[in-house]
Formats: C-alpha cells, sequence, structure tokens
C-alpha cells in the first residue's frame, strides 16, 4: 500500500473576512472531492481569512498512480483564479 500525502498552503484573493474564505474553500474542497476521489481538508491557518492550508490523502497499490493523482490536484488547484499557491510539501509513505 502507497500513501501519498500533500500539504498545499495557499493565498486567498478572493476573501476579506473568514465567511468569504470558508466559500472559497469549501468550494476548492468538493470541486477536488469529486473529480478525484481523495480525501481532503483544511488542516491550517483557520483562523487566517487570506490564507488556508489544505491537506491531502491519496491511497494506491501504485506509487505513479498517487504521483499523478497529486500532481492533477495541484494543477487543479493553480487554475483557480480566486487562489495562488504559495508552498506545497509532499510526502510518500
Amino acid at each position: 500500500m502507497i500513501v501519498c500525502t500533500c500539504e498545499i498552503e495557499i493565498l486567498i484573493y478572493e476573501a476579506n473576512s473568514l465567511k468569504e474564505k470558508r466559500k472559497v474553500i469549501k468550494s476548492i474542497i468538493e470541486r477536488i472531492k469529486s473529480k478525484y476521489n481523495v480525501s481532503v481538508a483544511e488542516v491550517g491557518f483557520n483562523e487566517l481569512w487570506n490564507r488556508s492550508l489544505i491537506g491531502l490523502a491519496v491511497v494506491s497499490n501504485n506509487k505513479n498512480l498517487c504521483e499523478s493523482a497529486i500532481n492533477k490536484i495541484i494543477s487543479f488547484i493553480e487554475n483557480d483564479e480566486r487562489v495562488e499557491i504559495i508552498n506545497c510539501y509532499r510526502e510518500i509513505i
């Protein structure tokens, strides 16, 4: 069993309050869940209105499939004009 995890730190352009931040993050998380079938949640910077840390986990029996899924999700987030990826940390177990 291969487990790939990824923490993605993002800057949110459209958020001027925590309510607006939650709307953007919830939208991104739900779209990732439905499109890529991975575990995803906001795991950090909960008190900041313009920054978020999203955690992802992918489980597979093939390392290449895990890495490919993580790469596609990162590209998906990069293409969202509401946010910018500041930092990304990956780990394969």
